[in-house]
């Protein structure tokens, strides 16, 4: 390389530098498009809408949700990852299209590679639940039913690879028993099924179940989470229960595209913090089951990994496939 050019190379470097360094220094000057890669009305596009007017007070921007809904939420996460990054594209995402789908099948993004990971906005307890007519009082009743009386004891999901389907083939591997799989087109028919009698169990998110369980016409066995929830104070862990291994929390983080500078992911990260904050945000999250869970870019990335190799092994293991 000639002196002229190794020069010239250094220029280049030192003025895309400045230009990020003046990027980071203006930015946000214009709205934010935050994608939901769900229907409108979802639990992630509602966990959005509670979020988005805090996020955009903080960035002192408006904050524009899309629902852009379509392979598990693998359509909306790969808009993001192919957009521009410059901090004024994002995505609210849940497990599926980012620890998940992956394993199941092939995506035209890199969950690692192309994203960078910001903060966790929400997080939900998982549960186990039976009807409430059903002879399960605890998850041991379920675990001793299932081991005496192989394949006859099913549970119910919202569809195959989806996690409501990972986290009954997880308590399997765990609990060591063959509860057979049923699959249906969302949570709303499976818990009708399971309420007659049709199914034996079902491993939702928490915010699915707890209405019909403080209703009564459903029983909680067990929350999947390493704490009690704070919804269902009285219900055992699956560590209390013995099956610590049986972790399932769903969760929404908050990502940009992977080369969006530094500079601008950690402003977003000081606005979705500020946001956090908020008595009002924390109270509606509350009331649709969620917790705040606020974290650095590390630790959400950290946790990415995790979960990743976690549900990994369990589709390996069982060959769960998405359908």
């Amino acid at each position: 390389m000639t002196r002229g050019r190794m020069v010239g190379g250094l220029l280049g470097v030192a003025g895309a530098l400045f230009a990020g360094s003046v990027q980071a220094q203006d930015y946000p000057t214009r709205p934010i498009r935050l994608i939901a890669p769900f229907a409108a009305g979802g639990p992630v596009d509602i966990i959005a809408r509670i979020f988005a007017p805090a996020f955009s007070a903080a960035l002192k921007q408006p904050v524009i949700i899309e629902n852009r809904a379509g392979a598990g939420g693998a359509t909306g996460v790969d808009a993001v990852a192919k957009a521009e990054p410059d901090g004024y594209t994002l995505v609210l995402s849940g497990p599926g299209a980012l620890v998940i789908i992956q394993h199941m099948s092939k995506l035209p993004y890199d969950p690692v590679n192309d994203l960078a990971p910001i903060t966790v906005v929400s997080r939900v307890n998982g549960t186990i639940v039976a009807a409430a007519n059903s002879n399960y009082k605890t998850l041991a009743d379920v675990v001793a039913d299932a081991k005496a009386n192989p394949t006859k004891v099913n549970f119910a999901s919202a569809g195959s690879g989806t996690s409501t389907h990972l986290a009954g083939e997880l308590l399997n591997m765990e609990a060591g028993t063959k509860m057979q799989h049923i699959p249906y087109k969302g949570a709303a028919p499976a818990m009708t099924d399971m309420m007659s009698g049709q199914v034996q169990l079902l491993l939702p998110d928490l915010p699915i179940a707890l209405g019909q369980v403080r209703g009564g016409t459903m029983r909680a066995l067990a929350v999947s989470s390493p704490k009690r929830s704070p919804f269902l104070p009285d219900v055992p862990t699956t560590a209390e229960a013995g099956y610590p291994g049986v972790q399932s929390d769903g969760w929404y983080g908050l990502l940009a595209p992977a080369k969006t500078p530094p500079a601008v992911l950690a402003k977003i990260h000081a606005a979705a913090m500020e946001a956090l904050k908020s008595p009002e945000v924390a109270k509606q999250f509350e009331a649709q089951g969620g917790l705040l869970d606020p974290m650095t870019q590390d630790q959400f990335k950290t946790m990415i990994a995790g979960e990743s190799a976690k549900w990994e092994k369990v589709v390996k293991a069982t060959g769960a496939k998405l359908e």
